[in-house]
């Protein structure tokens, strides 16, 4: 899988420094460098990039304010010489922050971070498009469609889907890679060793989210994100 990127610095060397750095990438596709995020938005405007390599402190417009404006789908890893803009730039959801003086390594765990972003970004799409994915058990590949998956509960090294057809499959996986695959926000996290498909659910008792004679629990880690999907679809 490869990334397309685009470098924004106002400072020439720096600029030389990550295009080397990009070019040596094999994943990365650099498509343009820009001194400035005013001259960078006349052309990222019409042709979005992936990756943006961002320095912060720049005339005119500031590698903050840019980012702000920027597709969603576009992120960001900022490079800056000053260390007190870290948290700025994690306010606007940056991937990573690399200070100058830059190395390659750093540059390249950086760019490693975005690209497992972008894979985990991808496969979700396609989930989300063809609402099924396929599982091994008892050595075979089992399709499951997302909108039967009623829960999934964590059993060590084993997740068992719950389906609503009656079904239980068992398959040799974690519950945080599932996790990071299933869509969001329908399918939550309540609990370590659970999984829930909300718009299942038949009814939340007790803080506990219901499926005939099953109480799956929400545990204090997962709750606040839990109440933010319910306070959203109660009508007050």
């Amino acid at each position: 899988m490869n990334i397309t990127c685009a470098i924004i610095d106002d400072e020439p060397l720096a600029i030389e420094l990550l295009k080397s750095y990009a070019e040596k990438t094999p994943f990365l596709e650099l498509q343009g460098s820009y001194g400035s995020a005013i001259e960078a938005m006349k052309v990222l405007r019409d042709n979005p990039v992936d990756l943006l390599f961002l320095d912060i402190q720049m005339p005119e417009l500031s590698g903050i304010e840019f980012a702000r404006i920027v597709p969603k789908t576009t992120k960001i890893i900022f490079t800056t010489a000053f260390q007190q803009y870290a948290l700025d730039g994690y306010k606007v959801k940056a991937l990573d922050y690399l200070l100058k003086p830059i190395a390659y390594e750093d540059f390249l765990v950086a760019a490693n971070k975005a690209l497992e972003w972008f894979r985990v970004f991808r496969k979700q799409e396609t989930y989300m498009r063809d609402r099924f994915i396929f599982v091994k058990s008892d050595y075979k590949l089992v399709r499951i469609d997302l909108d039967n998956i009623l829960y999934v509960e964590g059993l060590k090294d084993y997740v068992r889907f719950y389906l609503d057809d009656g079904r239980k499959i068992m398959s040799l996986m974690n519950m945080k890679k599932l996790e990071e695959f299933l869509p969001r926000p329908e399918f939550q996290r309540t609990h370590r060793s659970y999984i829930v498909h909300m718009s299942k659910a038949e009814s939340i008792d007790r803080f506990r989210i219901v499926f005939g004679k099953e109480f799956i629990p929400v545990s204090e880690s997962y709750k606040d994100n839990v109440q933010q999907y319910i306070d959203a679809h109660t009508l007050a």
